[in-house]
């Protein structure tokens, strides 16, 4: 009897656990959920947390509630208003708004939801691409391209129950077919600047060097006038020295005048002097020859 008891709580608990496992979820953080009865939408739940359903008769699916990416698999080709192709490649950031329209809208089917979110976005760019200029179009209205397909994506994205929360545009290339062109008469414009910007620097250069030749021109000449100036001051002191000197005293100075002269031809041993003996040059050494006697 007691076996018997026992057998029937251990089946009663078994089978409690398999309804606790079968009627309870979680939903996580990261998830919102909705619970389906018989195919049919009956509850959905946004906050995290331990929830219950009826087992057999209901189901729960989940949906991700983080912020997703859509990214272009290639590059989608646009005409300008000049005509002109571009190649452009681009990413769409997306999250699940209002889970309820998202499953009625596309069944919950992430695939068929950035179907939606991709045609409408290249449709947006077709028609803003073609307002405006391949200059505007990579750098001068880029930011505002992006908004404006941010906005018109996000409007229509609300009646699927998602929200678009940016567009980039993450380049704007030339189609193959024309990038070597555009590139040679590039590369060909940054010449022509580059030799006109050397043209100029030379011509500043021969300038400068002209303007400084000049300037050391002027500085020697105002030297050389300053040198003239200061030496014919000296001569002229020396002169009037040598004036004063022999004013006072001719003798000494001639015999001064006389001691230069033996000590500047007598200076080398090597010189030789082809002079006349009896000449006055030599009259102060004949005289102190004959007062050494």
């Amino acid at each position: 009897m007691k076996n018997n008891l026992s057998n029937i709580i251990l089946i009663g608990a078994v089978a409690a656990l398999l309804l606790f496992g079968l009627s309870a979820y979680i939903v996580d953080q990261r998830q919102t959920a909705i619970v389906l009865q018989l195919g049919e939408m009956v509850e959905v739940k946004t906050e995290p947390g331990l929830y219950f359903k009826m087992p057999l008769v209901q189901n729960v699916r989940y949906f991700d509630s983080r912020i997703l990416t859509m990214d272009s698999v290639e590059p989608e080709r646009f005409i300008t208003a000049e005509k002109k192709n571009v190649m452009v490649d681009s990413f769409v950031k997306w999250r699940i708004a209002d889970v309820k329209q998202y499953y009625i809208s596309v069944g919950g089917d992430e695939m068929r939801a950035e179907t939606r979110l991709m045609q409408t976005v290249n449709a947006s760019m077709r028609e803003e691409f073609g307002k405006r200029t391949i200059h505007e179009v990579v750098s001068g209205e880029r930011e505002r391209i992006m908004e404006v397909l941010r906005e018109k994506a996000d409007f229509d994205a609300r009646k699927i129950g998602v929200q678009v929360l940016d567009v980039r545009l993450k380049r704007v290339d030339f189609p193959l077919e024309i990038s070597d062109s555009v590139y040679r008469r590039m590369d060909a414009e940054r010449k022509r600047v580059a030799n006109e910007l050397r043209a100029t620097g030379n011509a500043e250069s021969e300038k400068i060097r002209a303007d400084a030749d000049r300037q050391r021109e002027v500085i020697l000449a105002n030297a050389y006038r300053d040198a003239q100036k200061i030496k014919g001051e000296g001569d002229a002191k020396a002169s009037a020295l040598y004036a004063a000197a022999f004013g006072r005293n001719s003798e000494f100075y001639s015999f001064y005048r006389s001691l230069e002269a033996y000590k500047q031809s007598f200076k080398n041993k090597s010189d030789v002097m082809v002079i006349d003996p009896s000449s006055n040059f030599f009259k102060y050494l004949k005289g102190s020859g004959k007062a050494g006697k």
